[in-house]
């Protein structure tokens, strides 16, 4: 997928319509994904990020729970450019880590990455988006359920029932510090 997004880097200016339309159909994974990775870092204490960052993963699990083939983002959105140098820059940052979870995943625990299986984890990114918006009230949790989201988008992408596995168990340990917290 990097490579593919690589060839985008020679333009002066990139859209994420073309980023979408390079990726095509496995832009639900990334775009789990990437918020989700946002999320787990201290930058979600910045006040309302946690919650549009859910919006996003939200409006994109939903497509898939709903079948959608191909991803869609509204206009104003997929309008948007970035710099090919900087889409350069970011795709080579991107490569190290890739290539350390490329070496550790393979095809294993398959009914955990099966399509029913599928279904059920997206719905559970829909429901940890739901809440999400509530946890904002105590700080850094959120980043607990975006370790939980990231997780389950790199079983996806990889298809990899490993990651699952870790993001239902890692579940519990956010809803036992939240427990915790609160008590």
């Amino acid at each position: 997928m990097l490579d593919a997004l690589d060839e985008l880097t020679s333009a002066e200016t990139v859209s994420i319509g073309d980023l979408l339309e390079e990726v095509g159909p496995r832009a639900f994974a990334p775009l789990i994904l990437i918020p989700a990775l946002i999320l787990v870092t201290p930058i979600s204490g910045i006040p309302g990020l946690p919650t549009v960052g859910a919006v996003l993963i939200g409006l994109v699990i939903v497509q898939k729970l709903i079948g959608r083939r191909h991803l869609w983002l509204p206009g104003w959105l997929t309008r948007r450019n970035v710099k090919g140098q900087k889409l350069g820059e970011a795709v080579d940052w991107m490569r190290k880590p890739c290539r350390w979870i490329d070496a550790h995943s393979r095809k294993r625990l398959s009914p955990l990455v099966s399509r029913p299986a599928n279904l059920v984890t997206a719905f559970v990114i829909t429901l940890i988006c739901l809440i999400i918006p509530f946890l904002e009230l105590l700080p850094m949790v959120t980043s607990l359920f975006a370790v939980v989201i990231s997780l389950f988008a790199i079983g996806l992408l990889l298809r990899d029932g490993l990651y699952t596995l870790f993001g239902y168990l890692w579940i519990g340990v956010a809803a036992g510090t939240i427990y915790w917290l609160v008590s």
